[in-house]
């Protein structure tokens, strides 16, 4: 191994980024209860319910997207004699 006067610079370099101990996680004294959580603001309310209401109509968004793709398909099909632009006056 290599051997400089015992120091490991991968340990130093370790030492120097490694973030310190955040106060949050250690102001209070183990046993003790935690405090109560904020009520959230009332501004998530309509932002809430705009992706309760988003994800409830997803299934028939979904639905009629395949409809109108599968439409589409069939619609196009039937135009189409297979012609390809050839007149057949060659």
């Amino acid at each position: 191994m290599n051997d400089k006067g015992g120091e490991d610079p991968t340990a130093d370099f370790l030492a120097e980024v490694r973030p310190e101990e955040t106060p949050w996680r250690t102001e209070r004294p183990p046993g003790e209860e935690a405090p109560e959580r904020a009520e959230r603001p009332e501004k998530w309310g309509r932002a809430k319910a705009a992706g309760r209401a988003a994800a409830a109509a997803a299934p028939y968004v979904q639905a009629a997207a395949l409809a109108t793709w599968i439409v589409s398909g069939t619609v196009g099909d039937s135009g189409d004699s297979g012609d390809m632009g050839s007149s057949g006056d060659a």
